[in-house]
């Protein structure tokens, strides 16, 4: 996995991670090591329930989930037949596979053989069944409530505190906080507090607290899920210690918000997803303080979650609710208070617009509408004007619009650590259909997912079979890539737009490609120069039944046309894509051969 990097860069790529993150999470694992971490003397006794103690909220308009009632709903898409509360400890992808519940969470491996992709353990332990009992009961199912009681009774005596692999990652107890928190907002009743919610709640930030260090030294949603926890939970609890806990999660999150969100709203993990879940999470946090009339947040936070929806807003696809498949993915779903899909980010988006811009971003009603009623969120009357071509410099992406057509231009400017070798990808959209796109990310566990990160698994070019960057590894990429020719996003005649960015990388290869996108189609031009003995040009494309005749691959109306100044070798063939977390199918791709020096065009009709 790992490959040949020299001391020099390997240093220059720790150093870009920050020397206070090394510093707290090199804390974190030698603390551990040699059992000497506060965390490890973390103690707690259960309390039993019930957990909440009312239901029968009426809430007009509210629409209840449908999920969790006969089956089991893993990463918001795979289902496993329902037979009584489920068992905390397996991993239903892999039958046998169980993990120690016995063992305290520091010893047990991220990764082991044994019991496969520990995500799947910990997804039932996120508790996304919590919210759709909640909201069946809260409109009056006695049954739905009282399960969901018997639930978390269960969950605490399986997994006492501390004690196994639940209790592993202090953000999976952030996410079970947060979780609880939204249930208590679904009923209208955060107080008083059941004696055995106040412990539930308190041995979760007990674990939580010790840890943040780590979790800010991340630089990632680690540091924002914890931080919204304390918040949260501590306010929730009240008292000296609750007050003490709280001020931390505010000052952190206040913190994360100007240093993991840059000025045109990227976010440090680079990533559609990791996008949604911290905007989830700052619009829990918000409600939560709305709710307990707490003091506002600090005028920088509100001003980076105003950037970080617009942001967003520019990458979904309103028409599906869709988004490019850009950056890393473990399946999360923070709020998950509407049965839309997984992929549609149409209520996360309504909900942060409203929250930080006062506006709606979808103006119709649908779906998108039920998260902001299910909390009490006033639907803004202020419509947000159609998204329009931009930069996002600071990001690295160029969107290009004309008429129905999107297109994606993904370039290296990297302030953090980049999780996919996805240099130059290109992504377009026709009337809310994702013709060119990326392969996602699959899995975080075996040989798998890092196939999925590297350069192969998108729309851009690879030079001699290898990724753009070298891996350092499984997550960390040294000899990160810098931009060079950046042209901004630009008018180009009446009705077309134009945008350019190429880079070098370590080993002498270059690679400059501009995209013009009109009403009616798209130029792609790549120019290929320095050291490399070949280089291959792919198009992941949209499922279909696409035919190939001489440089012209055609669907329906749509045509690619490849042409280069180079001799080259076209084929059609196939590779996967993973659109949700542990599912994979395989997706026709363009593949076109040639040798450095070369210059491709690809010209797409529609």
């Amino acid at each position: 996995m790992t490959e040949q990097i020299s001391l020099a860069r390997r240093f220059s790529t720790y150093f870009a991670l920050g020397p206070l993150n090394l510093v707290r999470v090199a804390a974190y694992r030698i603390g551990l090591r040699l059992r000497i971490h506060p965390v490890l003397r973390a103690r707690f006794r259960t309390v039993p329930g019930p957990f909440f103690l009312c239901c029968g909220v009426s809430k007009s308009q509210a629409v209840p989930r449908q999920t969790w009632r006969d089956s089991l709903s893993y990463f918001s898409y795979h289902r496993f037949p329902l037979s009584g509360v489920p068992d905390w400890h397996v991993n239903p992808f892999r039958p046998g596979a169980r993990a120690d519940e016995h063992a305290h969470w520091s010893s047990i491996p991220d990764f082991t053989t044994a019991i496969g992709d520990i995500k799947a353990i910990w997804e039932a332990s996120r508790f996304d069944w919590l919210i759709a009992m909640a909201q069946r009961a809260a409109l009056g199912d006695e049954v739905e409530f009282e399960r969901l009681n018997a639930w978390l009774e269960d969950w605490f005596k399986a997994n006492q505190p501390y004690m196994g692999v639940n209790w592993k990652c202090g953000q999976e107890a952030s996410i079970r906080v947060m979780q609880l928190a939204t249930a208590a907002l679904i009923f209208k009743k955060m107080k008083p507090l059941a004696p055995a919610l106040r412990a539930f709640i308190a041995a979760h930030l007990k674990r939580i607290a010790p840890t943040i260090g780590y979790a800010i030294g991340q630089a990632n949603n680690h540091g924002t899920s914890e931080a919204a926890a304390l918040f949260i939970g501590g306010s929730w609890l009240g008292g000296r210690e609750g007050e003490r806990r709280a001020a931390v999660g505010r000052r952190w999150l206040e913190d994360r918000a100007v240093r993991l969100i840059a000025s045109d709203g990227t976010f440090s993990q680079y990533s559609i997803v990791y996008h949604r879940l911290m905007l989830d999470t700052y619009a829990l946090a918000e409600i939560w303080r709305r709710a307990f009339n707490l003091p506002a947040f600090s005028p920088a936070l509100y001003e980076r979650m105003r950037l970080a929806t617009l942001w967003f807003r520019n990458m979904v696809v309103t028409e599906s609710g869709d988004a490019p498949n850009l950056g890393a993915n473990d399946g999360a779903k923070l709020l998950s208070l509407t049965d839309a899909d997984y992929r549609d980010f149409r209520p996360s988006l309504q909900l942060a617009s409203a929250l930080f811009l006062d506006a709606r971003a979808i103006p119709t009603s649908g779906v998108w509408d039920q998260q902001l009623a299910w909390l009490g969120v006033r639907p803004p009357d202020c419509i947000l004007p159609p998204p329009q071509s931009i930069s996002l410099d600071e990001g690295g992406f160029h969107i290009l619009r004309a008429g129905a057509a999107m297109a994606l231009l993904r370039y290296p400017r990297f302030r953090f650590r980049p999780s996919q070798a996805d240099a130059l990808h290109l992504d377009l959209w026709l009337n809310g259909r994702n013709l060119l796109r990326d392969a996602g990310s699959f899995s975080y566990g075996g040989d798998d997912g890092v196939w999925f990160s590297g350069t192969s698994a998108h729309n851009t070019i690879e030079f001699d079979d290898r990724d753009q960057m070298p891996r350092i590894g499984r997550f960390l990429f040294g000899a990160w890539l810098k931009a060079e020719g950046v042209d901004l996003v630009k008018k180009c005649g009446e009705n077309a737009v134009s945008a350019a960015a190429g880079y070098r990388d370590m080993w002498g290869a270059q690679h400059h490609r501009q995209v013009v996108l009109r009403r009616d189609g798209l130029d792609c031009v790549d120019k290929l120069s320095g050291s490399a003995r070949k280089a291959v040009l792919r198009w992941r494309l949209a499922p279909g039944d696409w035919n190939l005749s001489g440089n012209t691959l055609s669907l329906g109306q749509i045509r690619l046309n490849l042409s280069s100044d180079r001799p080259v070798a076209l084929k059609l063939t196939c590779a996967p894509e993973s659109r949700y977390y542990l599912h994979r199918e395989d997706v026709p791709v363009l593949e076109l051969e040639t040798t450095p020096p070369a210059t491709i065009r690809t010209h797409v009709t529609f």
